[in-house]
């Protein structure tokens, strides 16, 4: 199931993101957008709305939007004025590719392009839902969310902060409100009262936490053949990560024990369940 969820955002990709004029904005957008990878965000979307008695049609737009707003953030945390990454899912980083300048203009153009998408292509859907993913959208993309959590990355190198409130910031902001948002979505596109938005909500967090984690694990166990980006750029920017505060042996504790509250919120599942095993084998918990 999982597969078939990333075939149809596949498809569905590739037809929202038509090339026009001027050409190199839109095939540096779709460079990154369409690159393989494993499409967690918009599945998460997608399964939430479907376990929640949702048309997954209704939420394929507002999925596909979640991946473009992803991908906007790897265009830019891969430039030379942030992380300086020269690739991405093994493949060169965006600007390797297109130049500096073109990257950033494309990265703020999928910021726009996304919601576009989303109140184009949601036709079954009334206003007043629209409205509502918007403004999670917003909410979660903008100052108060993911670029927040980017900024205090930013800010936390070099300064060996030993401040746990600091590192949970990170988490929360530029790891978990991408999954948020993925997860709240799907539950309000079909119709979820407040209890089982709550419940997603706070799975979407812990998760958010625990996939964080495992990759602050992977940055430093794993090759470049394994992630497709460089590695050990965490230690080498002194980044505050969880492995750098407590220990890798702490961080795959934590790990565990983050993965199996998900599960447990979670356990009805497949899709999900199939994602959590996929961090664990990854990190060897499996």
């Amino acid at each position: 199931m999982m597969n078939n969820y990333i075939d149809l955002v596949n498809k569905n990709l590739e037809k929202y993101m038509e090339i026009v004029y001027p050409e190199d904005l839109f095939k540096s957008m779709r460079y990154t957008v369409l690159l393989p990878g494993k499409r967690l965000r918009p599945v998460m979307c997608l399964e939430t709305c479907r376990m929640l008695k949702g048309d997954i049609e209704d939420a394929m737009p507002t999925a596909c939007a979640i991946e473009m707003l992803h991908a906007q953030t790897l265009i830019h945390d891969d430039l030379p004025c942030m992380d300086n990454d020269d690739f991405r899912r093994g493949k060169p980083s965006n600007h390797k590719v297109f130049g500096e300048a073109v990257a950033v203009l494309a990265g703020d153009a999928l910021l726009t392009f996304a919601p576009q998408i989303i109140v184009k292509y949601s036709t079954n859907l009334d206003s007043s839902t629209i409205l509502r993913v918007l403004s999670e959208y917003f909410n979660f993309a903008g100052a108060y969310g993911v670029i927040a959590g980017q900024v205090v990355d930013i800010e936390s190198e070099h300064k060996n902060i030993r401040d746990n409130s600091v590192l949970d910031f990170i988490h929360t902001h530029k790891t978990s409100d991408l999954f948020k948002l993925s997860v709240r979505t799907g539950a309000i596109i079909a119709g979820a009262d407040d209890n089982d938005l709550d419940k997603m909500t706070q799975f979407a967090q812990q998760f958010g936490l625990a996939f964080q984690i495992a990759d602050d694990i992977l940055d430093e166990i794993s090759t470049f053949e394994e992630l497709g980006k460089t590695t050990g750029k965490d230690k080498t920017s002194e980044k505050l990560t969880y492995v750098s505060l407590y220990g890798m042996d702490s961080a795959k504790c934590k790990l565990a024990c983050l993965l199996d509250e998900c599960y447990d919120k979670i356990q009805e599942s497949q899709v999900f369940a199939e994602i959590i095993n996929g961090i664990k084998k990854r990190t060897g918990l499996l």
